[in-house]
């Protein structure tokens, strides 16, 4: 199995940490200084920015099953607040990282959880070690 946090893993980790900052630093400064103007779209913005810190960390380490578990809720969380922000909008006066399918984030949140999962998917495989292929053994008959 190739570990999660090298190669192009590493820019995985990458962008995760940068959306981690992002997000948390946001949702900080909505939840301390904005909390009443909509509570719901700032604790949100501050849960991603956890989840996306705790992904960090799970893929740089090669922590699997907490890496599946943060980049599956990260999905689920950007899909459903995605069509929430879309159709009821009363509930979000203000954007969070995954209002419209992060928009404001260049739809960087939307396609990271899918990255995330196929990389996941593909380290997760167990190799083959190189060398030469064995031979068929003969038919019986």
């Amino acid at each position: 199995m190739t570990r999660t946090g090298t190669g192009p893993g590493r820019l995985l980790v990458a962008v995760y940490g940068v959306l981690a900052l992002a997000a948390t630093a946001r949702g900080l400064y909505q939840v301390t200084t904005q909390w009443s103007q909509a509570p719901l779209a700032y604790a949100l913005s501050l849960l991603a920015g956890v989840v996306y810190a705790i992904a960090t960390v799970a893929l740089a380490r090669d922590l699997r099953p907490l890496a599946w578990a943060t980049v599956g809720f990260e999905l689920v969380g950007v899909l459903v607040v995605g069509t929430l922000s879309l159709v009821d909008v009363g509930d979000f006066p203000d954007e969070t990282v995954w209002s419209q399918f992060g928009a404001g984030y260049g739809y960087v949140p939307l396609v990271l959880p899918f990255v995330g999962l196929w990389w996941l998917h593909r380290t997760g495989r167990d190799r083959a070690p190189d060398g030469p292929v064995p031979p068929a053994s003969a038919p019986v008959g």
